[in-house]
């Protein structure tokens, strides 16, 4: 099997687990057996460009001449089963899905963000859940708002290009959405079901969990959007001491609020930004792991390391965080504007109780959705205030559970053979 694998790198300067995902998964191919065609263009290249190419540039998301030539010749040259496109702005256009389908090659996209339909892909602006383009023809409020790198003219050419593409985009062969929330996206967005295959990221198999520590772990970026101000004042609400060590990793503009909030409290503690080692032993020394997001986050892959190491995890129910803890066949009760969008965002159709025994607790507080490997709760400081202690209590319950959906779910001998069949089904 023959495979073009496209990607445009996001710039050195933006760390991007986009890239590392893709890197990952180009080597985990090769070691299965697959001839892996990289097609990979990176926005490092700009600076470096040609007068001419960089007088190409504001074109580039709606059509790119160049990569179309160059996938052309690559298409005639090796003649691949299929194409796998990830991210194709900007160098590389949505375009190269009708390069291949001329040469005859199907295409499957693997859907990383929301970029069919919001032009930064995130759905958050402002500091809060943002869908106003959503069922639009053309993105005007991503215009008026600059919601592409903070420029208008900018967001004028991503929203044209994402209308421009909408055919594009609905003639790709089969989807990856990497969980159940970003396969409601794509329905919604008037995708097929049946082209839509869910199929989540891996990451290396770190080995047998050591024994549960105490206390929780936030991992990740100190921006607005991971709910560094939600988790602190729902810590604030419990004294100080009663809840074990809450451990927090990373770096990011909200860092002062981070160091504050350790120099406040006895029982909050500020780790800095972690090597590999640093992050296993902070994992180590933790029983929960927290994803406080305030955004539909796709797949934070902190909660994918949490399982690994047989950590469950308490996250908000927004984006892929109910699906990552295998909490997504139940909902949110609704009640509060953010309790719906919640609930909307697992992509869940079906109702189960939100209260009931827990190990270790006589019961689980309403609006606390109780998963395969962890919990779920409104982004809201109430709920997520009432959730740390169910979820201190539960931890040693759910840790052999929470080791064996990583190993059903998201090892990378897994995911490589699902996208492998994958392929499969879209070749002679």
């Amino acid at each position: 099997m023959k495979i073009v694998v496209a990607h445009n790198r996001y710039r050195q300067a933006q760390p991007s687990g986009e890239n590392t995902i893709v890197d990952a998964e180009i080597a985990q191919l090769t070691a299965a057996g697959v001839e892996v065609l990289p097609f990979i263009r990176s926005s490092d290249e700009i600076p470096s460009m040609s007068k001419a190419a960089k007088a190409l540039l504001p074109i580039s998301p709606i059509y790119a001449p160049q990569a179309q030539q160059e996938l052309s010749r690559l298409l005639t040259e090796h003649r691949p089963d299929v194409l796998h496109l990830h991210n194709p702005y900007p160098l590389l256009s949505p375009w190269v899905v009708r390069t291949a389908h001329k040469h005859g090659v199907p295409v499957v996209q693997t859907v990383h963000n929301y970029r069919q339909v919001c032009s930064s892909g995130l759905y958050f602006r402002d500091g809060m859940i943002c869908q106003d383009c959503r069922g639009r023809a053309l993105g005007v409020p991503a215009i008026v708002h600059r919601c592409y790198r903070n420029s208008r003219a900018q967001s004028a050419l991503m929203a044209t290009t994402l209308a421009v593409h909408r055919p594009t985009w609905r003639s790709v062969d089969r989807y990856v959405a990497l969980t159940s929330a970003v396969a409601a996206h794509l329905r919604d967005y008037g995708i097929p079901a049946d082209r839509i295959v869910i199929k989540p990221n891996g990451i290396p198999d770190p080995g047998l969990p050591a024994p549960l520590g105490d206390g929780f772990l936030f991992l990740g970026r100190l921006s607005p959007e991971k709910g560094l101000d939600l988790l602190l004042d729902a810590w604030r609400r419990h004294p100080d001491g009663t809840l074990g060590t809450l451990r927090i990793a990373g770096d990011g503009e909200l860092r002062p609020l981070v160091e504050a909030a350790a120099a406040e409290r006895s029982d909050v503690t500020y780790l800095g930004t972690l090597d590999r080692a640093g992050v296993r032993a902070a994992l180590e020394a933790s029983a929960v792991v927290l994803a406080t997001s305030t955004w539909h986050d796709v797949l934070p892959t902190v909660i994918i390391e949490a399982l690994a190491s047989g950590r469950p995890v308490l996250g908000t129910a927004l984006g892929g965080i109910p699906y990552l803890v295998g909490a997504d066949t139940a909902r949110v009760p609704a009640g509060t504007g953010s309790a719906q969008e919640a609930s909307a965002a697992t992509g869940s159709a079906s109702s189960v109780p939100l209260s009931g025994p827990v190990s270790g607790t006589s019961a689980v507080p309403a609006g606390i959705v109780t998963g395969e490997a962890g919990w779920a709760v409104p982004p809201e400081a109430a709920a997520l205030a009432a959730a740390l202690p169910v979820a201190r209590a539960g931890a040693a319950a759910l840790s052999s559970a929470a080791r064996s959906r990583y190993e059903r779910t998201f090892h990378p001998d897994v995911v490589t053979s699902q996208l492998i069949d994958i392929y499969t089904t879209l070749t002679p």
